[in-house]
Parts: C-alpha cells; sequence; structure tokens
C-alpha cells in the first residue's frame, strides 16, 4: 500500500463483510479466506480518530501562513494503531471520490490520500524518496534532497492529497544528525503541502521524537490520541467485552454459540493484556481450527490451546520467585 496502485487497490476493494441471515452459506474455504481476512472491528480509538481526522481537514482546508494541525497516534505494538489509519485512510478517500468522481476521457484520478512507511535509519532523502515512490515521481541517485522534495511537493499538490498517513514515525529520532535533518523535513513538507498529517507509531511520548526544539514544534501543532490497550471496565461500560461481541457476531461457524465469548472477557483481557491486536488474532486463529478440525464452534479450552503472538505470551508468563 506504499504505491498509489496499491492504495487505490485496497482503498476501493470491498472489505470482508460478516455473514447476513439471508446471505447462502459459504464453503469451508470461502469461510477460511473470511477469518484470515476479516473485518475490521470498530474500536474507540478509531471512532476518536475518524471524528479528528474530519475536523482537522476542515480546520486546515483554508489556512495558508502556518502548517495546519496534525495528529499523531500512539500506543504499545498490537494496539491497533496501523489498523486505525489504514480505516480512516479508506474512509477518507472513498468519501473524495464518492464527491470527485474521475471524469471520463484521458484525465487522471485524483489522489486523496497518501500512506508512507518511515523507512529503518531514514534519513531526510530516504524518507523524502519515499514520498516520491509513493505517487511513481521518477528519482535518480543524481538528485538531490531538495530536487526531489520540489517534485514531490509539485506532484502531490497536482494530485490533490489531502490527507498523508505516515506509519513507523518511531522510527525518527531526531537527537542524531540524520534524524534531525528528517524531522525538519517532515516540518518543511507540512508547510508546503495543502495537506493533513497523521503520524502512527509505538509509545512515541516515549521516544526523542517529542525532544529538543523539532519535538517541541511538533508537539505544539500535533493531536495526540492513545490507541492503548482496553479496559476491561470504564465506568459503567465495558469496552473490551463489546468489542469481544462484535468479534463473535461477525464470525462464520456454523455451530457457535452467541454470548459464548463475552462471558469469557476476564480470561481474554488477561490473556491479551486487552491489546485488540492480540485479541483478534486469537479469535480468528480459534476459528480457523474450528473450522478445519470440524467442531465450528470456539470453546474456552479451543482458546487456551491457541499459541498467541509472543508479546502477550511474555505478559501471561509466569514470574519465577527467586
Amino acid at each position: 500500500m506504499t504505491t498509489w496502485q496499491g492504495w487505490h487497490r485496497f482503498a476501493t476493494t470491498n472489505p470482508p463483510a460478516p455473514p447476513q441471515p439471508d446471505d447462502p452459506p459459504r464453503n469451508r474455504d470461502e469461510r477460511l479466506a473470511y477469518h484470515s481476512a476479516f473485518v475490521t472491528i470498530r474500536t474507540p480509538a478509531i471512532s476518536q480518530l475518524a471524528t479528528q481526522v474530519r475536523t482537522l481537514m476542515t480546520l486546515g482546508r483554508h489556512q495558508q501562513t502556518t502548517a495546519r494541525p496534525s495528529l499523531i497516534v500512539t500506543g504499545p505494538a498490537a494496539a491497533g494503531k496501523t489498523t486505525a489509519l489504514l480505516n480512516v485512510g479508506r474512509t477518507c478517500h472513498l468519501a473524495h471520490t464518492r464527491k470527485n468522481p474521475t471524469p471520463p476521457g484521458p484525465a487522471h484520478a485524483t489522489a486523496p490520500v497518501a500512506y508512507v512507511l518511515v523507512p529503518p535509519g531514514a534519513t531526510a532523502k530516504t524518507l523524502i524518496t519515499e514520498f516520491a515512490r509513493y505517487l511513481g515521481i521518477p528519482t535518480t541517485t543524481r538528485m538531490t534532497q531538495t530536487q526531489i522534495t520540489d517534485a514531490v511537493c509539485h506532484t502531490y499538490t497536482q494530485a490533490g492529497v489531502q490527507l498523508v498517513l505516515i506509519d513507523e514515525i518511531h522510527r525518527l529520532n531526531p537527537r542524531t544528525t540524520t534524524g534531525a535533518q528528517a524531522a525538519d523535513l517532515l516540518k518543511d513538507l507540512t508547510e508546503r503541502l495543502a495537506a493533513t498529517f497523521v503520524y502512527a507509531g509505538i509509545n512515541v511520548t516515549d521516544t526523542p521524537l517529542f525532544s529538543g526544539t523539532c519535538g517541541a514544534q511538533l508537539a505544539g501543532r500535533a493531536t495526540l490520541i492513545t490507541c492503548g490497550p482496553l479496559p476491561a471496565r470504564h465506568g459503567t461500560r465495558h469496552p473490551f467485552r463489546d468489542v469481544i461481541t462484535d468479534i463473535e457476531n461477525a464470525l462464520d461457524l456454523t455451530h457457535h454459540q452467541p454470548g459464548v465469548l463475552p462471558r469469557h472477557a476476564p480470561y481474554l483481557h488477561q490473556r491479551t493484556a486487552g491489546r485488540i491486536g492480540s485479541l483478534t488474532r486469537l479469535i480468528r486463529q480459534a476459528a480457523i481450527t474450528a473450522i478445519h478440525d470440524g467442531t465450528e464452534r470456539i470453546t474456552k479450552a479451543a482458546l487456551e490451546a491457541v499459541q498467541l503472538d509472543h508479546l502477550a505470551e511474555q505478559h501471561n508468563r509466569p514470574t519465577r520467585s527467586r
């Protein structure tokens, strides 16, 4: 998805849909493929990000003199940051194309959304090259960073990019010379492009990204959205159990009884530490196993038999007494 063609394919392909009462039954292979891809569960972080992006895009639409306000999505690994980022990007893409359909003829479609991954050990030049690669802007090794940046700003403006999604932002370290130059590049782009920037990274507030002069400028322009583990309880609500219910309602198993998984919410919260990524992976793996072995249901025993991601397994590993 770090090229326009890949992003366009992702945004315009219908996401997996849960079974509907009037739909004909899916066969075994179709159901295996469905649980492998699965639906996007709308978490509180996704809802908050969607609202903030819509507001900030409106706020910055006619701003000319300074950089537009931006957003930073932060949180631990497996908390659903990238999922939230892609979901909001797809929504923006589809909303734009519905309002601005591509006219017939040789005219090129606009590119309302750009999705860029910060490369490991990013320098300003390797980072701006990723921006160029997204829209297929030709570059050569002889081109300077300034030349590539000018080409990117011109092409992104011509393409009508309105939303720039930058993932893995924690890879930037402004305390190093190359990291500081890359951070300065992002600041320059926010001032030259008429777009809203949304960054996502692991525990961004704990990284050097918010330190020093560059960090202060970024923090002063960005709204922070924490995409953390879901609490078992928040006041009178039970956010984690609600998400489990949504996941269960989306399953396509012939013998699974509704209400089984929400009853195991305390166990699932302890097992996954409230991480949405670990939770969906656990239930999807159990569903795929249930299809393979013919049981077509998920029980607590089936959940316990699934080996979870290393991060979650480390969380559940008992501490040895010395």
